[in-house]
């Protein structure tokens, strides 16, 4: 396939009569997405990150790739659909790109760019309080991959069988559960390697100053090069200690008295803790112990940075870990589910677009009630961006997009009509520069 410059024109001429034409389909449901994206800055973030001006097809192709994420859109059959509903439209083009003209895009762009994009969007975040950004949780997601290539098996998890792995490593605010960054890497990497990376992105958007957040971890990130670069960085790092020969004597050598009760069944006892192999240190040893006679003991081990409330720390804020696999279950779908390529601006890229797309979806949730606010991606994606029946037609300088089988539609008014006005009075322009400066309104019927 030969691919062709784009004529900025032709583009902007096609779109219009389109528009004037007018469009009716099932995926309407995605233009509630634009007030969002006009919210985030999407648009100058993509311009930013594509360095072309407002006219260029290549800041268009990249919000085509953000919607496909939207909409969940797997494999090319699914992609073969998309056209003639107001898909094309909703990004500013007159036709669906193909996949040689994405990947030449991605493929142009380095990773630094894709990190850049993903440090500026978690301010903009930061700017809405989508984080809290006081207890942090990182972990890796491995996807199987098919590739015939060479490459270091790993285990997803203790009972499966080691396999080629594609591996991406995620950061997500413990409060909110929404995600500030990511890297992704070949399966040789290990988490060791990756942790001070992905630390370094999420400072960059946090800023901590005062109070160290917390970064929760799981016993994988328990290695004496990692805590002693984490002691060094503006986070505090805690994981579980292994049940290894060594943690398991310096647990039975507390004695029963340093134990504090707190409550029935449950006390617990910090010590400092050297690790083998440290050049930092010592770092602090959280024990807790449940069970209210010595034969019923259970011990469980912690090792922190820094010196910290244990209480607070077991009971209350490590069980939050487990709210990043809340979020693999929720929103991987989005583009973070296939290995894909093992070209990595590519993979940089597309994974970035996606990491819009969920907190274009956040901000929609939050307007859309229940039940439609606890939907996955998938269910979103199907029964809301697919699933509205509705038209889109031009009324002198406004996009008039009517949905005639919306949910929630009191509340949907409540939110959506009249928007030029309501993105006015929270200072934004309400104006859509990939569609030529018109406002966009909606109607439910």
């Amino acid at each position: 396939m030969r691919l062709e410059p784009s004529d900025p024109a032709k583009i902007e001429r096609e779109v219009r009569q389109l528009l004037a034409n007018k469009v009716s389909g099932t995926m309407v449901g995605l233009w509630l997405l634009i007030p969002e994206y006009l919210r985030l800055g999407t648009w100058d973030l993509l311009k930013a990150w594509s360095g072309m001006p407002d006219e260029r097809v290549e800041p268009r192709l990249a919000l085509q790739l953000i919607n496909e994420s939207a909409l969940c859109v797997n494999g090319v059959r699914m992609k073969r659909t998309l056209s003639q509903k107001g898909f094309e439209l909703a990004n500013g083009l007159p036709f669906t790109a193909t996949d040689p003209a994405i990947h030449h895009l991605l493929d142009s762009h380095v990773v630094a760019e894709a990190q850049r994009l993903q440090i500026a969007l978690g301010k903009v975040r930061q700017t809405f309080g989508h984080f809290k950004g006081k207890i942090i949780i990182i972990d890796p997601h491995r996807m199987k991959s098919c590739s015939k290539r060479q490459m270091v098996r790993r285990r997803k998890d203790k009972e499966s069988t080691p396999a080629k792995m594609a591996q991406t490593f995620f950061c997500l605010d413990a409060d909110s559960e929404q995600p500030f960054c990511f890297t992704t890497a070949s399966s040789a990497r290990t988490v060791t390697q990756a942790t001070p990376e992905l630390l370094t992105l999420t400072s960059s958007i946090l800023k901590p100053n005062g109070d160290k957040p917390l970064a929760l971890a799981d016993n994988e990130h328990y290695t004496a090069e990692l805590f002693d670069g984490a002691s060094e960085s503006p986070f505090d790092l805690l994981t579980p200690m292994p049940y290894n020969p060594s943690v398991l004597r310096a647990i039975h050598e507390v004695a029963d008295e340093a134990f504090h009760r707190h409550w029935a069944g449950y006390a617990t006892a910090k010590q400092p803790y050297s690790m083998m192999g440290s050049h930092q240190g010592p770092y602090y040893q959280f024990i807790q112990r449940k069970g209210e006679r010595p034969e019923d003991y259970d011990f469980k081990a912690f090792l922190c940075t820094s010196d910290r409330d244990e209480l607070e720390e077991l009971s209350v804020h490590y069980p939050q870990r487990w709210h990043i696999e809340k979020f693999f279950d929720n929103d991987q779908a989005l583009g973070w589910h296939r290995a894909g390529t093992l070209n990595l601006n590519i993979r940089y890229g597309q994974m970035t677009m996606a990491l819009i797309a969920q907190a274009a979806c956040f901000m929609l949730r939050q307007r859309l009630g229940p039940p439609l606010d606890q939907w996955d991606a998938p269910h979103l994606a199907k029964d809301f961006f697919r699933g509205l029946e509705g038209d889109i037609r031009v009324q002198h300088d406004t996009i008039v997009v009517t949905y005639y089988n919306a949910p929630n539609v009191d509340l949907l008014k409540k939110h959506y009509e009249n928007m030029p006005d309501k993105l006015s009075s929270e200072g934004i322009k309400p104006t859509i520069p990939w569609l030529y400066d018109f406002k966009l309104d909606f109607r439910f019927k």
